[in-house]
């Protein structure tokens, strides 16, 4: 049978298996225990004093800009390079999106953030690209200057650091957003199949954003069943059904634990990745910060289709007919046909975005790969590249 590396296989272990078993054998499968312990442990490793665990990012972003306040005649400024949920939410509250373009990390540019308001901007969503942090004290003096929320979309930076701190960090006065939204996507650096982590300074915020939780309901299920005889409860707003069960949390307790490691490994492969392709003039290699610690999520090289004859598409095709997968992050949201004619999406001038979009490739990295298989993907880049090179080809002629 031939060999294949798929883009990805999760690093689940022994610890998360007997978690779960325990969780099922205490008969408390729902929201419980558990997820509160996960949101604890959750709120200690990003330095913040308030998590909400959520069964998604997507629950996490939604819930976010419902609790504060964002709704119909707000805009909400976001970048064009990220997965579609990052809009939706944005339209799911009634607000209007308003698309800035990227720099050359594919990050949210903060110049093209500046240039997208208007007086009726309420709030900018950045996303940290495969694991690399935006421009973030640029885009809070942006918030500060003209009174915006800021909710990160964190769903590939658990783990991440900006100037020594946690993304999702409260710790610094003035240097952090509003909210921070996490995914536990069975694909992500932490994973529990499902799920997500909503992080934040504020109490009342995070107080607010419980209820919305779940259901609107004025206490949670464990505290309404756990005290004896209190089947009473209010519902005190329009919320939704958004908690995370204790089988999930049993498997983000032992995935957040195992973090610092998991970053290690994907820290080393990157670097190793690095090592074997950086003299190829057909690439360009994803972007680093050396102020900053990127947990590399993604490995997102750019092909310089100028010295290549083949397109993204036949890369990729090519990549697995050598047992290789790969990806594409991301679709650039001007390009989906539901937004394109959405009245509430202003789409702008994605110039960057669109420009990077036919260049971008993500190569397998995870911490469930050895090391001879990162070997042997940047191996087969390299046969594939060498082979389909207009430079090779030109000598050769």
């Amino acid at each position: 049978m031939k060999r294949f590396i798929p883009f990805h296989r999760p690093s689940i272990g022994e610890e998360e298996a007997l978690e779960v078993l325990e969780a099922l054998q205490s008969g408390w499968i729902t929201t419980g225990p558990r997820t509160a312990q996960f949101e604890r442990e959750f709120a200690d490793y990003v330095r913040a004093p308030h998590a909400q665990a959520v069964n998604s990012c997507t629950a996490a972003l939604h819930v976010a800009l419902d609790a504060l306040g964002i709704g119909p005649g707000d805009e909400v400024i976001t970048t064009p390079l990220t997965f579609c949920a990052t809009v939706n939410t944005i339209l799911q509250v009634g607000a209007k999106v308003v698309l800035a373009d990227v720099d050359q990390t594919g990050n949210i540019d903060p110049a093209s953030v500046r240039d997208r308001i208007t007086s009726a901007t309420r709030a900018i969503v950045p996303v940290h690209l495969g694991g690399l942090p935006c421009r973030m004290d640029e885009i809070w003096d942006i918030a500060r200057q003209y009174d915006l929320k800021v909710v990160e979309d964190a769903a590939h930076a658990i783990g991440t650091h900006y100037h020594g701190q946690p993304i999702g960090s409260t710790e610094v006065p003035s240097r952090h957003s509003d909210a921070v939204a996490f995914s536990f996507y069975a694909t992500k650096n932490l994973t529990t199949g499902e799920g997500g982590m909503l992080t934040m300074a504020s109490k009342e915020l995070a107080d607010k954003c419980k209820v919305l939780c779940l259901h609107g309901i004025s206490k949670d299920a464990w505290n309404r069943y756990s005290e004896r005889g209190n089947w009473r409860y209010d519902v005190v707003d329009c919320g939704y059904k958004y908690n995370l069960s204790d089988l999930q949390s049993a498997i983000g307790i032992h995935q957040l634990r195992k973090q610092e490691l998991f970053i290690g490994v994907r820290r080393k492969y990157a670097q190793r990745y690095c090592e074997l392709l950086q003299d190829l003039e057909e690439l360009e290699l994803p972007p680093d910060d050396p102020g900053a610690r990127h947990v590399w999520h993604l490995f997102g090289v750019r092909l310089r289709l100028e010295n290549l004859n083949i397109d993204r598409s036949e890369f990729i095709e090519l990549l697995r007919g050598e047992g290789i997968g790969a990806s594409v992050h991301f679709i650039p949201i001007p390009t989906f046909s539901y937004y394109a004619q959405h009245s509430r999406v202003d789409t702008g001038d994605c110039h960057t975005a669109l420009q990077l979009f036919p260049r971008l490739v993500s190569l397998p990295l995870y911490p469930a790969m050895k090391e001879s298989e990162v070997e042997f993907v940047a191996e087969r880049v390299r046969k594939i590249v060498h082979q389909a090179s207009r430079r090779c080809f030109a000598a050769a002629v």
